[in-house]
């Protein structure tokens, strides 16, 4: 493995993925959570993230010109969808549907899927980055280059998400609620954001 080549690859992806960035949003999306639902949440976010990544990274482009779908048609539906997930941060909705669980029906609250591994671990940023990264690769090596830097990130959003639950016991319950309350309203900005930049893109603005 060329150090020299694979560096600047990882930096990208961790920007573009920001593991770090989203730690704070894992603890809202899953406060009130044992650290065991919480460590299963994560598994399964950077499980799928992975997978996803991976399949655009070996097929790029391909994949969304099967199905007819186009990168400013994903970025739009992505930021549509993030926007109702600010709505219930803001809103205090996802506390509203435990409280009535309480009653020991299952608690069908899992954000491992949405939003976590899509479209925030493997969003639209990194699936465009999975796919140029794959064109100018020069042979099967790079490819399975760029899969590993990927890996490296995807792996060190595990290990922040894993510290979900020494985080939440700093910042306690009201810390929680604000974070909460401001997460939401940067999160609808950047589904605002996701959107425009789709609508750009196909030249609508």
């Amino acid at each position: 493995m060329n150090i020299a080549e694979f560096i600047p690859i990882f930096v990208a992806l961790f920007v573009v993925i920001d593991p770090i960035g989203l730690t704070p949003i894992f603890v809202a999306l899953t406060t009130g959570q044992s650290s065991a639902q919480r460590r299963a949440i994560a598994v399964r976010a950077c499980f799928v993230a992975f997978a996803l990544l991976c399949l655009f990274a070996i097929l790029g482009e391909n994949v969304l010109s099967f199905l007819g779908i186009s990168l400013s048609a994903f970025r739009i539906a992505g930021g549509i969808l993030l926007l109702l997930t600010a709505f219930d941060m803001l809103f205090d909705r996802r506390s509203e549907r435990r409280k009535d669980n309480a009653d020991g029906s299952p608690d069908d609250e899992d954000p491992s899927i949405f939003p976590l591994a899509l479209p925030f671990l493997a969003g639209p940023g990194a699936i465009a980055t999975m796919i140029l990264l794959s064109g100018q690769a020069d042979g099967a090596a790079d490819v399975a280059m760029s899969i590993g830097a990927m890996f490296a990130v995807i792996l060190l959003a595990f290990l922040f998400f894993s510290l979900a639950t020494p985080i939440e016991r700093l910042l306690g319950k009201v810390g929680i609620n604000v974070v909460t309350r401001v997460l939401g309203m940067l999160l609808a900005a950047l589904s605002i954001q996701f959107m425009i930049d789709g609508f750009v893109d196909l030249g609508l603005f």
